[in-house]
């Protein structure tokens, strides 16, 4: 009989040699209401897995494209943008496996609190890929400050056009990036109407599917700033134009991925997810003689949050009473509560 399903029956325990004494049963009912999942995935997960694979298909074939048609027409624009494209098409990649990941290994209990993090993992190795992008932006461009090159301005505008249609078509794919994710696993804390919390909401996106996003938008600005930059330079003869607006536009992505790595970062470290929360939670438990003496509020998966409070009493209760107590707050999927007698 499965020790999860039912509690002991009753049993013999060996004493000695020969003698045997009976185990009092502790109660034969089902201890299913107890137990739960740590099923920590964000509500859209399947919808943003299947946009973020279309996405890499989009990104592949246009690059697939570009360095094909280089190379039959000795085009240089075309073969370094195709290139370029398999960079974000990597990072892309990165993203769209660790949704199947997370799926695949949603009940697997390994993982301690389930899946819900590794699309931040995905989100933090993007966001250094990204990172490097803009490294590579910068040093080309130092380059061609000093040594300019040669540019068939004509093709080099038709090629950023291109790329800048197809990075707003995946755009327009990943647009649910900045979507409030919120949950459906809360373990018996019913949802209710919290809208104070509501703007705080933003702390649990879903970082994989927003760094996918931030390396379409990124591939689009750069498109478009080096649009404004030929044209620029076809139209003056101010040949800098162009790298001097790859420099601007290397700083704006490094900061992006600046951004991408803190958010992803703190989700990692199990920095403090919600301070208004924690508030809240505190608020909530402190009833009467009830004091809480720790409390750690940590972010598991998109749009999930575990808790885990210890109180302090002259008279405590039992531990489902102050779970009680949490029931309703949005986000929070997941609560532990360690309780103690105060010894004066």
């Amino acid at each position: 009989m499965s020790v999860r399903k039912m509690c002991c029956r009753g049993l013999y325990w060996p004493l000695a040699d020969s003698v045997f004494r009976r185990v009092e049963p502790m109660h034969s009912h089902s201890i299913e209401q107890w137990t739960h999942d740590h099923a920590f995935l964000g509500e859209k997960h399947d919808e943003n897995e299947r946009r973020t694979w279309l996405v890499v298909v989009l990104t592949l074939v246009m690059m697939v494209g570009e360095i094909v048609a280089g190379s039959l027409f000795g085009s240089m624009a075309l073969l370094a943008d195709g290139w370029h494209m398999g960079t974000h098409a990597a990072a892309l990649g990165i993203a769209a496996f660790a949704y199947r990941f997370a799926r695949r290994h949603l009940g697997n209990a390994h993982f301690t609190f389930g899946t819900g993090k590794f699309g931040d993992l995905a989100a933090f190795s993007s966001a250094i890929i990204l990172g490097l992008i803009a490294v590579e932006i910068a040093y080309e461009s130092v380059l061609r400050l000093f040594t300019p090159v040669p540019i068939v301005y004509g093709e080099a505008i038709a090629v950023a056009a291109l790329g800048l249609c197809v990075n707003l078509a995946s755009a327009w794919l990943l647009r649910g990036s900045h979507d409030h994710h919120h949950h459906g696993h809360d373990h018996g804390h019913a949802h209710d109407e919290h809208d104070d919390h509501d703007h705080h909401h933003h702390r649990h996106h879903d970082n994989n599917l927003r760094a996918a996003y931030v390396h379409v938008m990124a591939d689009a600005a750069t498109s478009l700033l080096a649009i404004g930059a030929l044209a620029v330079a076809m139209y003056s003869g101010w040949v800098w134009a162009d790298p001097a607006v790859g420099l601007i536009g290397s700083v704006v992505i490094a900061s992006w991925a600046f951004g991408l790595i803190k958010s992803s970062g703190a989700v990692l470290l199990d920095v403090r997810a919600d301070e208004k929360l924690e508030r809240v939670i505190r608020a909530r438990m402190e009833v009467g003689e009830d004091r809480v003496t720790d409390l750690h509020l940590w972010q598991v998966g998109p749009g999930h949050c575990a808790v885990l409070v210890s109180v302090v009493s002259d008279k405590p209760k039992q531990p489902a009473v102050y779970k009680k107590r949490l029931a309703g707050l949005k986000g929070l999927s997941h609560v532990t509560v360690e309780v103690e007698t105060c010894p004066h």
